[in-house]
C-alpha cells in the first residue's frame, strides 16, 4: 500500500515538472498601425520571458523569446501601411523562438510582457515607434534588456491655429475617443464594441466643431489602435487643447441601467461609490494595453512643482465642472441621463493639471435598447449635436484670451445665453462675482439667495448685467 502511494506521488511530481518544462505556445498575432507607432501583440498560452535587439545593414529587429514554442503562422498578417516588411520565425529548440521583423525604415523599440486579464492571456507587446530619421538607424548588436528600452518623449510646444480673417486663434477642443486596439472597451449583447462607437461619435462631434466658427476641434485617437490613458493629455497638449473631451459608453452588470453621465476629476475621492468603481473599471485599460508616459515636473523645486499643480488643478476642475454641467444638460435634452449632476472620480485620462477634462459617458452598452440606438447614425449625431452646444455655450461665455470668441465678445458681438457656474472647494459667492464681473447682490438675487454661503456643487445661475472690466 505505502508503495504504491509512493509511486502515485512520484508521478504525480513528475507530471508536475513536466508540465513546467513544457513551452508556452505562441498562438497568434495581432497588428495595429497608429500615427507614429505599430504595435504587434503576440497571444501566448503561458509566461515567457524574452530579448530584443536591432540590426543593420538591412535594418530588422530580432526577439528571442525563452520558454516557447511555436503554434502559427504569420503568412496571413496584413503589414501594408507598416515598417514590417516581413516577420520570420524559427523554433531554435524546443524551448526557444526566434522572430526576426525585417524593416523598411529605422524604428525604436519598446517590449513588455503582460499578464492574463479578463479579455486576454499572457501576451508580448512590441512598440515600434517611428524613427525621426530613418536613414541614420542606431544598431545595438547586444540583447536589451526590456526594463532599459525606454522612450522619453519631450513634447513640443503646441501650434495653435488662427483664424486668417482675424488673426485671432481657434478655440482647440481635442477628442479622444476612449480604448482602441486590443482593448475593445465594454461588449453590448450584441456584439457591439465600445471603441468603435466611440470612435464614431468622435469623428461626428469633430466634424460639428469644425463647422462653428472659431471652433478647431482634434481628435486624440483616429483610427483603431490603443493609446495608453496618460498619453492622451499628451497628445492633446501637443495639440494646444483648450478643452479635453473623453468619449466613451457605459456598462454595468444590471442590463437594465440606462442613460448619459459626465464626469470631472476628483481632487479627494470619488463623489460616489458608482463613480469610484467606474473610474477603476477605466483604468483598468493600462492593464489591458500597457503602461504610458508621465507628465514631469522633474526640473522645479518639490514645493513649487506642488503649488503649482495645486493652482492648476483648481482653476482647470473649476471649468471642467463648468463646462461638464452644460455638456450635461445639453445631452438631458436628447437622452435618458444616468445623474443629472455632473459626477467626479479618479479617472487617470482626466489627471491633466493645465486643461480642463471631462469624460463623457454617452450610454450604456450593456443595456440592449441603448446598444441599438448609440449604433445609429442619428442617435450619434444628436449626442454630438449636445455635447457641441454644451461646449460651445461655455466656451462663448469664457473664451481663452487671444482668441476669435474673445474678439467676438469684446466686441459685444457674443450671443448671450444662460450662463452657469458649478461651485468647487475653496470658492466664495464674492469670488464667483469677480470672476463673472457681475455683482454681489445681482448674484445673490438671480439664485435667490439668503445669504453668502455656497456648497460645493452648487449651481449659480450667472445674471447677464456686467460690471466693467476689472485691470
Amino acid at each position: 500500500m505505502r508503495l504504491s502511494a509512493l509511486l502515485a506521488a512520484s508521478w504525480l511530481l513528475l507530471a508536475i515538472s513536466l508540465e513546467a518544462l513544457a513551452a508556452a505556445e505562441v498562438r497568434g498575432v495581432r497588428l495595429w498601425r497608429a500615427p507614429d507607432n505599430t504595435r504587434l501583440v503576440f497571444d501566448l498560452s503561458g509566461p515567457v520571458q524574452h530579448n530584443l535587439f536591432i540590426l543593420t545593414s538591412p535594418s530588422r529587429i530580432v526577439v528571442d523569446i525563452q520558454g516557447a514554442s511555436l503554434a502559427t503562422g504569420f503568412d496571413k498578417l496584413s503589414l501594408a501601411n507598416t515598417p514590417i516588411t516581413g516577420v520570420r520565425s524559427a523554433q531554435r529548440s524546443p524551448q526557444e523562438v526566434r522572430l526576426v521583423l525585417d524593416l523598411s525604415a529605422a524604428v525604436t523599440p519598446k517590449s513588455f510582457t503582460l499578464v492574463p486579464n479578463q479579455q486576454y492571456g499572457n501576451r508580448l507587446v512590441i512598440d515600434l515607434f517611428d524613427g525621426d530619421d530613418a536613414s541614420a538607424p542606431v544598431a545595438i548588436q547586444e540583447p536589451i534588456p526590456v526594463h532599459q528600452s525606454v522612450i522619453q518623449v519631450t513634447p513640443p510646444k503646441p501650434v495653435l491655429a488662427a483664424l486668417p480673417d482675424t488673426g485671432r486663434r481657434n478655440v482647440v477642443i481635442a477628442i479622444d475617443a476612449g480604448h482602441g486596439g486590443e482593448d475593445p472597451g465594454a461588449l453590448g449583447p450584441k456584439g457591439a464594441r465600445e471603441k468603435h462607437v466611440v470612435l464614431a461619435i468622435a469623428k461626428e462631434l469633430q466634424r460639428q466643431l469644425n463647422a462653428e466658427k472659431g471652433f478647431r476641434a482634434e481628435l486624440v485617437r483616429t483610427g483603431d489602435y490603443f493609446i495608453p490613458l496618460r498619453r492622451r493629455p499628451e497628445i492633446a497638449r501637443k495639440k494646444g487643447a483648450d478643452l479635453f473631451v473623453s468619449i466613451h459608453a457605459d456598462a454595468a452588470q444590471r442590463s437594465s441601467a440606462f442613460g448619459a453621465s459626465v464626469y470631472a476629476l476628483s481632487d479627494r475621492g470619488a463623489t460616489s461609490e458608482t463613480a469610484r468603481m467606474l473610474a477603476d473599471s477605466e483604468n483598468q485599460s493600462d492593464l489591458i494595453g500597457g503602461a504610458g508616459n508621465n507628465v514631469s515636473l522633474d526640473d522645479k523645486d518639490r514645493m513649487l512643482a506642488g503649488v503649482l499643480l495645486d493652482m492648476s488643478m483648481t482653476a482647470s476642475l473649476s471649468s471642467s465642472l463648468n463646462v461638464g454641467q452644460k455638456v450635461l444638460s445639453n445631452m438631458g435634452r436628447v437622452t435618458s441621463l444616468h445623474k443629472k449632476r455632473v459626477e467626479q472620480a479618479g479617472f487617470m485620462v482626466l489627471k491633466s493639471p493645465d486643461i480642463p477634462s471631462i469624460l463623457v459617458e454617452t450610454g450604456f452598452i450593456s443595456n440592449p435598447n441603448e446598444s441599438g440606438k448609440l449604433a445609429t447614425k442619428s442617435h450619434q449625431q444628436a449626442l454630438a449635436r449636445s455635447i457641441t452646444s454644451g461646449v460651445r455655450q461655455f466656451f462663448q461665455q469664457n473664451p481663452p484670451p487671444g482668441t476669435y470668441l474673445a474678439a467676438q465678445r469684446d466686441a459685444g458681438k457674443t450671443p448671450q445665453g444662460p450662463r452657469e457656474h458649478v461651485v468647487t472647494s475653496g470658492e466664495s459667492l464674492s469670488m464667483i462675482a469677480v470672476r463673472y464681473r457681475v455683482s454681489l447682490a445681482s448674484l445673490r438675487g438671480a439664485n435667490r439667495l439668503g445669504s453668502d454661503t455656497v456648497k460645493v456643487g452648487q449651481v449659480l445661475n450667472i445674471p447677464a448685467t456686467t460690471l466693467a472690466a476689472t485691470p
